[in-house]
């Protein structure tokens, strides 16, 4: 059986579960399949899903990263 490390994060949020860790921007970037750079900048711009500092490490939380995607089909819905 794979340790949840080794699932793939857009896999775990398609299905409708939560990795039990933090993702890493990494994650992000393959989740979003947008160059590393990308997450970053939405970082800056404050665009993407929102983060957090652990020390000098960039984190994101699961639960945040499905409200971000969640509100991001919701607005495409209704500008449709």
């Amino acid at each position: 059986m794979a340790k949840p490390r080794d699932l793939d994060p857009r896999a775990t949020l398609r299905g409708g579960g939560l990795p039990d860790r933090y993702l890493t921007p990494d994650d992000i970037a393959e989740m979003f399949e947008v160059p590393l750079e990308t997450v970053y900048q939405w970082r800056k711009k404050r665009t993407g899903p929102p983060g957090f500092r652990i020390g000098k490490h960039l984190r994101y939380d699961p639960v945040d990263v499905r409200a971000y995607v969640d509100q991001r089909k919701h607005a495409d819905a209704t500008a449709a």
